[in-house]
């Protein structure tokens, strides 16, 4: 049978870490993901430019990202308050493109490539009511369509089951009104802990203690290889930016993680991180799930 009996939960997938953000607009507002006195701050435009130095956390497209073997979405999302209309925004300090705009982009790569799955993760909110909220998910709706999974018991999605329902799409909505609609799963069957910190051996110590937590809730599992920049971070390293101070020096160590790991009921199921194209994450995934089936055939 291969991969597609095997349940999704199971297998391993590569995802990146506020995947759209590999554009953001300088030019409008600072958004209101951020605290005050940034807002203020950012009123002078080298300040913006620094800011998109720390905000971007990919270079790649929603296209390219997919092609590269990316299958999760961080998504973040935001009005513009002040904006006439209820469009909706990715964002992540600064504002990027119109979500309308990033879906029908990674619709037209599963109309391309029927037998691929995506999940979407509807995390964050920001200056968003329930008619800014109806927008979104009727936005949702309209580019996918019947390509999106209705909510299933966790256990029950394998590559098969979607094939056999033509289901391609599975959204992750972490807000109330998910509950009014079949194609919006809940937030809680995606947890994604946050290690929140820069120091590399604290977050692979944290990567290691959720995933040893995981089985007991029988739900997929974001394990998120990031380091986050604090504020004195940012300050001593104004001009090189995310990239080059955190990322580069430390993905090394992050990918040998990646390498020791197996997937499986109590093992890694989702893996994000910055910058996906800076190593080769695909390569690492495909080794690790061909490893999964391999000790599946040999048990079956």
């Amino acid at each position: 049978p291969g991969f597609s009996e095997i349940k999704y939960s199971c297998l391993l997938f590569l995802g990146s870490h506020d995947s759209f953000s590999y554009w953001v607009d300088e030019k409008s507002p600072v958004g209101p993901d951020q605290a005050t006195a940034i807002k203020r701050l950012a009123r002078i435009s080298l300040v913006k430019k620094i800011m998109k130095k720390w905000s971007v956390t990919q270079n790649l497209t929603f296209k390219e990202q997919l092609e590269g073997g990316i299958r999760y979405f961080d998504l973040r999302v935001s009005s513009k308050p002040g904006e006439i209309g209820q469009e909706i925004y990715f964002i992540h300090g600064l504002f990027g493109i119109k979500v309308w705009d990033g879906l029908k982009e990674i619709n037209t790569f599963l109309e391309q490539h029927p037998k691929e799955v995506i999940f979407l993760d509807f995390n964050h909110f920001y200056a968003m009511d329930d008619s800014h909220h109806f927008f979104l998910i009727n936005r949702i709706h309209s580019a996918f369509g019947s390509k999106l999974c209705p909510v299933e018991c966790v256990e029950y999605v394998t590559l098969q089951y979607m094939w056999d329902n033509k289901h391609q799409v599975l959204i992750f909505y972490h807000y109330p009104l998910y509950q009014e609609y079949p194609f919006l799963w809940p937030g809680n069957k995606m947890p994604a802990p946050w290690a929140n910190t820069t120091n590399v051996h604290k977050l692979l110590q944290f990567l290691e203690t959720t995933l040893e937590e995981r089985s007991r809730y029988g739900t997929f599992h974001v394990s998120q290889a990031i380091l986050t920049p604090r504020v004195k971070t940012i300050a001593r390293h104004l001009i090189r930016g995310l990239k080059n101070t955190l990322v580069h020096r430390n993905l090394p160590m992050i990918l040998n993680w990646v390498k020791a790991q197996k997937p499986g009921v109590m093992g890694v199921n989702i893996i994000t991180s910055d910058f996906v194209e800076l190593v080769d994450f695909a390569a690492t995934v495909i080794a690790l799930n061909d490893l999964l089936l391999e000790e599946d055939e040999s048990t079956s």
